[in-house]
């Protein structure tokens, strides 16, 4: 079986990292790439000295020639550089993974056009358990009766820049769908001084940023007498890059098409 041939965008960020060191564990996949910016202090070192490893990859910053050999691009960059890449990915008839966050509308809308193209998946977050939690969100908001108050609660690490999380905002975008409402419409993000009473048609979300967290997640739905509360948390970044192999995986078999990690695990 000839193995997947696997780029990564933002190979020496901490996920990039993670993403290439699980490759170099699988037989059926091959890292092809590790990309960077041009200023990158890291470009021509081997692509796992970050690591205290060899992987046989050099990190380069030319994606116009480096993605020529590749099947796939892993990018959890930023929007404006994921956005840089699509075009050239678009170009070469490169899939493409993005599990980037912290895009606009429009900037989304790129992103579906590009598809018409090429294959895509573009998920908040690429965990097997986030999505199964998606799901359960579903369900737990076509069960609860009227008169639950819902919260969403999300905690990151320090370094991340945008806020709430991508995964936070699927999470409410999940909820209002199911509600037949928009979340813009009813979102709360962040209460200070004498805000009044709670409206029963808004979702809040409460953002937390420390240390080294992964990644938690909860959605609270807080009733009278009772309190449902659905939660994940990450432990290891090695979670969303075996969601990002899978996805990596299922894009193999498709020719274009925007698709996301509930069509990737069939959860649709």
């Amino acid at each position: 079986m000839t193995p997947l041939n696997i780029a990564v965008a933002g190979s020496t960020g901490r996920m990039g990292r993670a993403i290439m060191e699980t490759i170099a564990e699988v037989p059926d996949l091959r890292l092809s790439a590790a990309l960077e910016q041009p200023d990158s202090p890291y470009l021509s070192q081997d692509a796992g000295s970050l690591s205290g490893t060899t992987l046989g990859v050099a990190i380069s910053s030319n994606y116009a020639t480096t993605l020529a050999g590749s099947d796939v691009l892993i990018d959890f960059t930023r929007p404006v550089g994921t956005l840089s890449h699509l075009a050239v990915c678009r170009k070469l008839g490169v899939r493409m993974v993005i599990g980037t966050t912290g895009f606009t509308p429009e900037e989304k809308e790129i992103i579906r056009d590009a598809a018409k193209d090429i294959a895509i998946v573009f998920a908040p977050n690429m965990s097997v358990g986030v999505n199964l939690l998606f799901k359960l969100l579903e369900v737990a908001t076509k069960a609860l009766p009227e008169g639950y108050d819902i919260e969403i609660i999300e905690a990151h690490h320090r370094h991340k820049v945008d806020a709430p999380s991508g995964t936070a905002l699927h999470m409410g975008e999940v909820i209002t769908r199911t509600l037949g409402k928009e979340l813009e419409k009813v979102a709360i993000y962040g209460r200070e001084g004498n805000t009044g009473e709670r409206s029963a048609d808004t979702i809040g979300f409460s953002t937390i940023r420390g240390g080294d967290i992964v990644g938690d997640h909860t959605a609270l739905f807080a009733g009278t007498g009772e309190r449902l509360e659905i939660t994940h948390k990450a432990s290891s970044r090695k979670t969303f890059a075996a969601g990002a192999l899978h996805a990596a995986r299922f894009l193999s078999t498709q020719k274009s098409g925007l698709f996301d990690m509930q069509d990737v695990l069939g959860l649709r």
